[in-house]
């Protein structure tokens, strides 16, 4: 592998990403206008020390997942994406696999709606980017390593959620989920990480499993969801999925009607609840 190379090109493309275009503080002194190794490794989920080492050539065999989510937390082109895998002696997914690929034109779409609540998911339902007021929201999820960042895995295996269902929005919402992952399984029946995804989900979760086995088909669809915050209480907000189809991503979009009270404590959210954040990316 072309470890020199492959570390350099790391360094040269972490230079030219701001902390704002990141949705990070730019506060303090900065040796460089560019991303800290810290701070893309908070943005690709990864470890300091790996970031180090695969800069300095002393980490040779990064996994498909990492040089995605290196390639998502530097802003890479089409272009520049395929010379990063082809450094890391990878080839880019193909298309049996879901992919996890933020275009120029999705991550635009993200710089512009840094007012509003925006996490952005692979078709399986993983979580790729959160945008600050999005973690302000839901809570930070950049301590979320694998399947914890999946949807599906934390709806079934008993993770906390801020959204409070009644008993019938969270059987629907259950189905819908389970009809989703079916779908997706149906279009990427090769990809090996969802087979063990749904593998695993089916022995951990006897809910999961029953709808599977029931063969529920569907989407998830637009709705409306009542979050508990921790530091403004209740609050509905209008939860809009939007689909690009190009690239099989979902953006989550949370919003409130203009002099709404839902829209002052989603005013409120953004003033206290990412003063204490670091950032998503």
């Amino acid at each position: 592998m072309a470890a020199t190379e492959l570390g350099q090109a790391l360094r040269r493309w972490r230079d030219r990403v701001s902390p704002d275009a990141a949705g990070l503080p730019s506060g303090g002194q900065r040796r460089a206008a560019g991303l800290r190794r810290e701070e893309l490794a908070l943005l690709a989920g990864i470890s300091v020390d790996y970031v180090t080492r695969l800069e300095q050539g002393r980490a040779v065999n990064p996994s498909v997942q990492v040089v995605e989510a290196l390639a998502r937390a530097l802003r890479l082109s089409g272009d520049e994406r395929e010379y990063l895998f082809r450094l890391a002696e990878l080839v880019p997914p193909g298309p049996d696999v879901v992919p996890g690929y933020l275009s120029p034109s999705v991550q635009r779409l993200l710089d512009r709606l840094v007012d509003t609540p925006v996490g952005v998911s692979d078709a399986a339902m993983n979580l790729l980017v959160a945008n600050p007021m999005y973690a302000a929201l839901m809570g930070d999820p950049s301590g979320l390593r694998g399947f914890e960042r999946n949807g599906v895995w934390r709806n079934f295996t008993g993770w906390p959620t801020r959204v409070r269902h009644t008993p019938e929005e969270h059987r629907a919402f259950e189905v819908g989920l389970v009809a989703e992952l079916r779908a997706t399984h149906a279009h990427y029946p090769a990809d090996r990480q969802l087979q063990r995804l749904i593998a695993e989900l089916r022995t951990k979760s006897e809910r999961f499993a029953e709808l599977w086995d029931e063969g529920v088909v569907g989407r998830l669809e637009a709705s409306r969801k009542t979050i508990e915050h921790p530091q403004v209480g209740l609050l509905t907000l209008d939860c809009d999925l939007l689909r690009v189809d190009g690239n099989d991503l979902h953006i989550l979009v949370y919003s409130a009607e203009p002099g709404t009270e839902a829209a002052e404590k989603l005013q409120l959210i953004s003033v206290l609840g990412t003063q204490s954040l670091v950032g998503q990316g």
